[in-house]
């Protein structure tokens, strides 16, 4: 049975309806900003404290829109699998990788098509937002 890393991540919105993806530092796939859960922390919590790490942005929790519970096979991390929190969130702010992203990008139905996606981000939470 595969370990499991708890996370909290966003299906992050601008205006034009474009999702964010990031790929971090040292690794292919693109996927929802976020990160694990520390303990005693609420899912929102740690939304919020990693978005601020990992792009500049300051976000209330209050405005995070909780849209499910997803599991999948890690990513990044052989013989783990990921238990997502996944929030939904607008921004207008401008987004500066920081921290372990390497790099960010805005994308929709046609530019996502190219790219290398972690398997959570591929096979649930982007058909959740492009249905």
């Amino acid at each position: 049975m595969a370990a499991t890393i708890h996370i909290a991540a966003a299906l992050l919105l601008n205006e034009q309806g474009q999702t964010l993806l990031v790929r971090k530092r040292n690794t292919r796939a693109f996927m929802q900003p976020g990160g694990k859960i520390e303990s005693g922390e609420q899912p929102a919590q740690a939304l919020v404290r990693e978005l601020e790490e990992e792009l500049g942005i300051a976000v209330d929790p209050a405005e995070a829109r909780f849209l499910g519970t997803y599991t999948a096979v890690a990513a990044n991390e052989p013989g783990h699998e990921v238990h997502c929190e996944l929030f939904q969130v607008r921004i207008k702010a401008k987004v500066s990788p920081a921290a372990e992203i390497e790099e960010a990008l805005w994308v929709d139905a046609t530019t996502v098509a190219k790219l290398e996606l972690a398997p959570l981000t591929r096979d649930q939470i982007l058909p959740l937002h492009y249905l």
